[in-house]
């Protein structure tokens, strides 16, 4: 699979890695838009939500636990998930991902 985000849950390709369990990876965004730019990612290659089985959702669930732990372990008192579904949202890379960017004043969306 030629999927940069597979390939470095695979050790194939280095990242600074910020946390780690069976499910999910989170990591230091190469092009940060923010002091704090972190990506969570579905280790199991899921293109996007609206990919996702019953099984897989199941895990979700700990998706806010994780950044719960994390931005309290960062000393992050605001900060903004994001998550590109599709190419005409936004999303480059087909897996799973959820953004978690902080350390300067965001505008507003929308």
């Amino acid at each position: 699979m030629d999927c940069v985000f597979c390939k470095i849950i695979n050790n194939e390709i280095p990242a600074e890695r910020v946390y780690e369990d069976e499910n999910f990876i989170v990591i230091k965004d190469i092009r940060p838009v923010a002091p704090t730019h972190l990506l969570l990612i579905y280790k199991k290659h899921v293109p996007t939500i609206s990919d996702l089985c019953e099984d897989d959702q199941r895990r979700f669930w700990k998706v806010f636990e994780i950044i719960k732990n994390l931005s309290k372990k960062l000393g992050l008192k605001s900060y903004r998930i994001v998550v590109n579904n599709g190419e005409e949202s936004g999303q480059e890379i087909s897996h799973i991902h959820f953004h978690i960017i902080s350390g300067r004043k965001l505008g507003k969306i929308g």
